[in-house]
């Protein structure tokens, strides 16, 4: 099962920082993200969301391929495989697009943007959908951040050594779930 965990920072950049830093972490398996999603807050107040999937790109790639092949296919029937390859392409690039863009994965929306207007001018929050960690190398990393955390699905221990490493506290090496 996948743990939420929402941090909040008084920078605004640094939740992509950190996201970035959860990124390199992740190609050295050390954690496996189901989902991320920045929230920045500017001076006037309005809040940027930034995710880490676009899917609305994702449904497009796959769609235009999956259209182009049957349409090829379909091209074949008709002595016209490169017409029917474009108009395919073409056709399943936008409707895949189109199912990209209103499909909800990961993080519910209404929940980032319910927790997005809590904080403060000039701020930002990470909210990470987490399936596996490895807690004592990935705290060590993160130890010293001055985060909060906003909400999370942990343990109440597991919380409070997340929070003891974010308040630059010493990590403890005891196991974790």
């Amino acid at each position: 099962m996948s743990e939420l965990v929402v941090l909040g920072f008084d920078d605004a950049n640094k939740a992509d920082t950190i996201l970035n830093r959860l990124s390199q972490l992740e190609k050295e398996y050390l954690i496996d993200l189901e989902d991320a999603v920045v929230a920045v807050r500017d001076g006037a107040g309005k809040v940027r969301l930034k995710q880490s999937v676009n899917l609305a790109a994702a449904g497009a790639t796959r769609g235009g391929l999956s259209g182009a092949l049957w349409g090829a296919l379909v091209g074949l029937l008709f002595l016209n495989p490169l017409a029917g390859m474009v108009l395919g392409g073409a056709f399943g690039a936008g409707s895949g697009a189109l199912a990209g863009s209103i499909t909800d994965y990961g993080i519910n929306d209404d929940l980032i943007k319910r927790l997005a207007e809590t904080i403060p001018a000039n701020s930002s929050a990470l909210f990470l959908l987490v399936r596996k960690v490895q807690p004592e190398k990935v705290l060590e990393e993160f130890r010293g951040e001055h985060a909060r955390i906003l909400r999370s699905s942990l343990s109440p221990e597991q919380e409070k050594r997340l929070q003891d490493a974010l308040a630059a506290g010493t990590v403890q090496a005891t196991p974790a779930s």
